[in-house]
């Protein structure tokens, strides 16, 4: 098989014209072709008014050596890669080692437990917050009620924080082994829809995530694996003598929990969320090596949907070809600061995420059909330890950052877990909104019309109020007067970084592997459920030399 890449072709093509375009770039009569399948399907919006699709495709044909030899310099024509998923190891009947132990059931968590179940492995998950249903149900407590539970909400239960969320499968991390394959092939095989291995970016939105997450548990279980709510972890155990790399490290010896209970295993994968503060702090209590190191902050910004079509899309702006526009900003402020657009939600929601009380937090969702009225994506700016006083002796810094800008914002909400909330026009202006106008903010519990100069640093507002017309450049409307700005978004990713070596182990705690989003090595679904493969297979390798 050959993969071509690169084949432009007009939006309102015939079906007729993508065999034809690969038997024009091979240079073959169309009967030389003998078959073909979509390997990647994007759309590319960069002329508004003109989008078109490009294709990359993998074809078999006739006398596949020669074509290759006429085309060897044409790097958009090459032998189809094997993406094909191949398990490193599996578990001898006769293993004697202690089970895996995987700390978090997010993205990172279901990947490492899956793998490792499908090794033969057996692991036992421990997740703090409730089932995904259950898990639902108390986020919409938050969301029509305004009652939090700090243990089962947007961030903590079943299926990690990008349950609510856009459902995003696109990355772009480094994966010259093909795990993010393995990610989606799985996904599918629980119940998303086929399209995610063919378009550039897939996504599945919340209420699929719930019934694949189900799906996922459920193979888990069947393999032998076990997992285990409402299971917080509250310190670790160590052995008494040091591990045997010559190194005098520590080594695990397993997980004590909230109740009491010890869970002894040589293997203890940290898959947390970016939100598990007091894991952080026990870690850090612990002696555990941690870092402290850049994340960003903003607020959520929502526009019509139409709006961000007809400025992607022109004339074409409601074909359902190309269903709601989305958009990927970056600016450079004049103050040092980087600003950009993040988790970008087109037809969506902006949501509560809170996972604390007295605080305010911000982040995007959509449904697959991103059919609601508004756009939304949070517009953030970059924050360095040394802005928060992050340092060697103290890692936590950023914590102590974001809750304090959280709980202003609960503040300025008026306490009541609604989110401040300001016009666009009335923000750039420098003067409090006494009112919204037409754009109607989809937040819930719902928000307080105010001044956002006080929720972020100075530096902050003055990068945003310089980026958001520079903007307006690229996307007409984006500086639209009665656009809405809601605060504050903090949790975009994980303030502290656990370090760790090739093995993937921490490095001075054996046995201890930290991955996923939590302990700073992923940024979305994708990246994190590539992590705990990552994770699972070095698992594997050791458990096999440990016996």
């Amino acid at each position: 098989m050959l993969r071509i890449t690169e084949l432009r072709l007009p939006l309102d093509h015939p079906p007729e014209a993508l065999p034809a375009a690969i038997a024009t770039r091979l240079k073959l009569a169309a009967h030389e072709v003998k078959a073909f399948s979509i390997f990647r399907q994007s759309v590319d919006a960069r002329r508004v008014g003109a989008p078109s699709f490009i294709y990359a495709v993998d074809v078999e044909v006739k006398n596949e050596a020669a074509v290759l030899q006429r085309f060897a310099a044409d790097h958009r024509i090459v032998p189809t890669p094997d993406m094909s998923y191949r398990f490193v190891a599996q578990a001898p009947a006769d293993l004697k080692a202690q089970r895996p132990l995987i700390v978090g059931f997010g993205p990172c968590g279901i990947l490492a437990a899956l793998v490792l179940a499908q090794m033969g492995f057996k692991p036992i998950v421990l997740e703090r917050g409730r089932a995904v249903r259950e898990r639902t149900r108390d986020t919409w407590g938050l969301w029509r009620q305004h009652k939090l539970d700090p243990e089962s909400n947007v961030q903590f239960g079943e299926g990690g924080a990008g349950t609510f969320s856009d459902g995003k499968l696109y990355s772009q991390i480094r994966d010259p082994q093909h795990h993010g394959r393995k990610v989606l092939s799985e996904f599918v095989k629980a119940g998303a829809p086929a399209e995610i291995l063919t378009l550039a970016k897939p996504h599945i939105g919340t209420f699929r995530l719930v019934s694949m997450v189900e799906n996922m548990r459920r193979e888990i279980i069947e393999l032998g694996g076990e997992i285990r709510f409402e299971q917080r972890v509250t310190g670790l155990l160590f052995a008494d003598a040091p591990a045997d790399d010559g190194a005098g490290q520590r080594r695990i010896r397993g997980v004590r929990l909230a109740s009491g209970e010890e869970i002894e295993s040589a293997h203890v994968v940290l898959a947390l969320g970016h939100s598990a503060r007091d894991t952080f702090a026990m870690l850090y209590e612990s002696g555990v090596a941690m870092q402290a190191k850049p994340f960003s902050v903003g607020f959520r910004i929502e526009h019509p949907q139409s709006l961000i079509n007809a400025a992607r899309y022109g004339r074409h702006a409601e074909d359902p070809r190309l269903g709601a526009a989305d958009y990927k900003l970056v600016h450079h402020a004049s103050n040092g600061r980087t600003v950009y657009s993040f988790c970008m939600c087109p037809g969506g929601q902006v949501v509560a995420a809170t996972s604390e009380p007295n605080c305010v937090v911000t982040n995007g969702m959509s449904q697959y059909s991103r059919a609601e009225r508004n756009a939304n994506a949070g517009i953030v700016v970059n924050v360095n330890p040394e802005d928060f006083g992050g340092s060697p002796e103290n890692p936590l810094a950023g914590i102590a950052f974001q809750r304090q800008l959280e709980a202003h914002a609960f503040e300025l909400g008026g306490g009541t877990y609604n989110a401040p909330a300001q016009r666009v026009g009335d923000f750039l202006a420098g003067r409090p909104s006494a009112q919204l106008g037409e754009v109607v903010p989809s937040y819930k519990p719902g928000v307080r019309p105010t001044d956002l100069a006080s929720a972020l640093p100075d530096w902050a507002i003055a990068a945003i109020r310089e980026a958001i017309p520079a903007f307006e450049k690229q996307i007409k409307g984006f500086a639209l007067p009665d656009a809405v700005l809601t605060g504050v978004e903090t949790r975009t990713s994980s303030p502290v970084r656990l370090p760790r070596g090739d093995d993937l182990q921490s490095i001075n705690v054996r046995g201890l592997y930290p991955g996923g989003e939590g302990a700073g090595y992923a940024g979305g679904i994708l990246s994190a459920g590539v992590d705990g493969i990552r994770i699972a297979e070095a698992v594997a390798l050791d458990l096999l030399r440990r016996g």
